[in-house]
């Protein structure tokens, strides 16, 4: 839901409210409760809720979470040293 930053007219109180955009606009201003709160024009926010966004949110399989799928099955592994 977008974030709408509001200012009264009357007290000069400015506010954000997380709001539909179907919703209709607040008018009656929290600090001095007259009916002279406008919208104001901002930049557009957003808000991410959760515990965060990671490159490996979406991936399937082995492939999950950073751990790769190998593609040769040699059976032995690449990094060991040689005997």
């Amino acid at each position: 839901m977008p974030i709408y930053d509001y200012q009264c007219k009357a007290c000069g109180h400015q506010m954000e409210a997380i709001q539909r955009m179907s919703d209709a606009p607040l008018t009656d201003c929290p600090a001095c409760h007259q009916p002279m709160l406008s919208k104001q024009v901002t930049a557009a926010s957003f808000r991410l809720k959760g515990k965060g966004w990671y490159e490996t949110d979406f991936k399937t399989g082995k492939r999950k979470h950073g751990t790769q799928e190998s593609s040769g099955s040699s059976g032995g592994d690449a990094k060991s040293p040689a005997a």
